[in-house]
């Protein structure tokens, strides 16, 4: 994966009112030049990363090599602006660019992007061209969408052909959703203008944070240089009121990809934006005109989003794995605060489901691990945090009765370190949770102090491929332990911790801002040894699913830190289990199973359409490859909705026009791994007859 799509074409968080980001007007070329302050910054940026960032790298030969094949990526990722001739002139700086940026000499990354401008001009000129002609969709040709990897295009008609097949694949795609060529040509002039216009606003601060960038990620993918504009941005936005639609978006090639909803929020709370899904037009209102947004800039396009509290916003989406954008869908969401309460643990108890018999299995979900540091710094006795309220949901469970627990990190993608340990101490009396080793080689231990123990009955933990950090000290921790049973998918594999270094602080007497480096120091080590990077945490009992999250998180990202193993710290396992046996019960149940077959549908599909680097320009055979899927995806939902005694649906959207058939299908596909994760756990309590009493 482009770690560049990952970060440097940035993630943000939509939550806030209007405004943050003005639009700018566009930068002479003759002003893309390097300052003297830059020039000080990439100096101290080197030291500061060859003193304390975790992985020891030596800035040589090798490492220019790779920063310099980095920064062309970054501007580049297609390959379809410069050629090959143009690699080859600035191949002089290959491996020059270490020694460049140890004396601060950063001239070489504005000589290339001033290039780079001018070849996006003549390709978006040529571009307006094509929307212009006419083409012929009844001709069985190809399109490349992905050429990361292919050779840079040797000749001005080669790089041409590409856009040729370019421009006609984005008529395509809208003539796909039934709009009229009129209506596609002046869609594409603008969205053609925008990317063009984008590049054009990018001044000497944008040029040097991407190519100090280009330098940070060649290390590690979390390691990143803020400019001080840059850093402005994110401290107001931290400081904002949580409003909005509450979504994490990153900008992957032109496109607006929604990466997480966040709990609490409307797109969450509606359940009409997913992870993966792609926003292509915005309109304010009940009745605003949709903007198609495609090739903005994401900044501009959270600016478009963002709202003040109660305002409408609608979403022209396309939905994961539609790359043909043939299942468009128009969602209304109204931005609202999001408030504590709504990411706050919550139970329920499941009982006579098939399966578990007698058994009453309480369940506690943990979205996030919260903790209300400015009520507690106040003083507050009563101050909010994933520990205390969990607490006080087991004393509840365990007054109600059940037979075991579950506990549901789904999604969850980590938080307060010090809630991960202190949420583990609720089911083991003391010892050691997690451990830190930083850049000097010293590691320590977080300890769980309590000897008291809130719940000692079976005990499983639920995951998925988004449970990240937090979630993965705290099911670590479990496993270790052999305290409860880890179920689900391999957990996200985010074992590293950064720190924010304001940069101006190595310069003595320095008044102007510096910027700041987002620096990789620590990283997280279970208590047997083993770290959570990279691997994450795998369950003892995987789900069906869990083959497909191979490629996902850390082990997606080409440069990320490697597993490591450091020595064990001194603690006792609580229990054990007949693992063989209880994962033979669960294949026989699964086998079957029309939720896990729908499941491992999307899976299939989704990983498919994701591999795959290459469309059909003919207009006959994008609609047939579309019905199909459509097809077979109704084929396995309608199995399932049968299963559920919900009534089947004639078209993948029906369930999204009708509010309470969406609801009944949405809670019951959520419930099809936590009602398996019961199932297991009860599994297990039937086989320890000692530790709980069958009803």
């Amino acid at each position: 994966m482009n770690i560049f799509k990952v970060f440097l074409l940035s993630t943000l968080l939509l939550f806030g009112s209007t405004g943050l980001w003005a639009k700018r007007q566009p930068v002479p070329i003759s002003e893309l030049q390097p300052t003297s302050e830059q020039q000080q910054t990439a100096n101290v940026i080197v030291k500061v990363i060859e003193k304390y960032h975790y992985k020891e790298v030596d800035l040589d030969d090798v490492m220019s090599k790779m920063i310099f094949d980095r920064y062309f990526e970054v501007l580049d990722p297609n390959r379809s602006f410069f050629r090959a001739r143009d690699i080859v002139r600035f191949s002089l700086y290959e491996d020059k660019l270490d020694d460049y940026l140890q004396i601060g000499r950063i001239e070489p990354a504005f000589e290339i992007f001033r290039l780079y401008r001018t070849r996006v001009a003549e390709a978006v000129a040529h571009a307006h061209q094509l929307v212009d002609g006419e083409f012929d969709f009844s001709l069985d040709e190809n399109y490349k969408y992905e050429r990361d990897e292919e050779p840079w295009p040797q000749t001005r008609t080669e790089l041409q052909e590409i856009w040729r097949k370019r421009v006609k694949n984005d008529f395509l795609n809208l003539r796909l959703t039934n709009k009229k060529d009129e209506e596609i040509r002046k869609t594409l002039h603008e969205r053609y203008k925008r990317l063009l216009s984008r590049v054009e606003q990018f001044d000497s601060n944008d040029i040097f944070q991407t190519f100090i960038n280009a330098y940070t990620l060649s290390l590690e993918p979390h390691t990143s240089y803020m400019s001080p504009s840059t850093s402005e941005n994110f401290d107001i936005s931290m400081r904002l009121s949580l409003e909005g639609i509450g979504a994490v978006l990153k900008d992957d090639d032109g496109y607006t990809v929604v990466q997480k909803t966040v709990v609490g929020g409307p797109a969450e709370q509606s359940d009409l934006l997913h992870a993966g899904d792609r926003i292509v037009g915005v309109g304010q209102g009940l009745e605003g005109e949709i903007v198609d947004i495609v090739g903005w800039r994401l900044q501009d396009v959270v600016e478009q989003i963002r709202g003040p509290k109660g305002s409408v916003v609608r979403l022209d989406i396309m939905s994961k794995g539609d790359e043909a954008g043939a299942n468009r869908k128009l969602i209304t969401l109204v931005r609202n605060k999001i408030k504590l309460e709504e990411q706050a643990a919550k139970s329920y108890i499941l009982e006579k489901l098939d399966g578990l018999k007698d058994a009453r299995i309480g369940v506690v979900e943990v979205p996030t691990f919260y903790r209300d540091f400015a009520a507690e710094a106040r003083g507050d006795e009563d101050y909010r945090s994933t520990t205390r309220d969990v607490r006080n949901l087991l004393i509840d469970l365990k007054k109600q009765g059940v037979d075991g627990i579950v506990i549901d990190l789904r999604e969850n993608g980590g938080g307060s370190l010090s809630e991960a340990t202190e949420l583990t101490g609720l089911f083991i009396d003391s010892g050691p949770v997690v451990q830190i080793k930083d850049a000097f080689g010293k590691i320590e231990i977080e300890q769980d102090p309590d000897q008291s123990i809130a719940y000692e009955g079976p005990l499983a933990v639920l995951v998925d491929r988004n449970s990240a950090s937090a979630s993965e000290i705290f099911a670590g921790a479990i496993q270790d332990y052999k305290r409860g049973i880890v179920i689900g998918e391999p957990t996200f594999g985010k074992g590293t911790v950064q720190t924010l270094v304001d940069l101006g602080r190595f310069v003595p007497g320095r008044k102007k801002d510096l910027g700041r480096l987002r620096l990789t120091m620590a990283q997280f080590f279970r208590i047997n040894g083993g770290s959570t990077q990279h691997r994450g945490v795998v369950p003892d009992i995987q789900f069906p699913t869990a083959k497909y999250s191979e490629e996902y998180g850390e082990r997606s990202l080409e440069n990320a830190l490697p597993w490591a193993q450091i020595r064990p710290a001194n603690f006792i396992t609580k229990g054990k289990w007949a693992m063989p046996h209880l994962i033979e019960n669960h294949i026989s149940r699964v086998r079957n199973d029309p939720g896990f077959e729908m499941l491992v549908d999307q899976e299939k599909r989704f990983q498919t359409l994701e591999k795959r680097t290459v469309v059909s320009l003919l207009e006959s055979r994008r609609r047939s490859e579309w019905d199909n899927r459509e097809q077979e995806q109704l084929l396995h939902k309608n199995r399932f909705r049968a299963s559920q005694g919900l009534q089947s649906i004639k078209t993948i959207d029906q369930a999204d026009r009708d509010d309470e058939m969406d609801d009944k299908e949405s809670e019951a596909t959520q419930r099809i791994e936590l009602n398996e994760a019961a199932r297991i756990l009860t599994d297990s309590i039937q086989m320890q007859a000692p530790m709980a009493v069958m009803r």
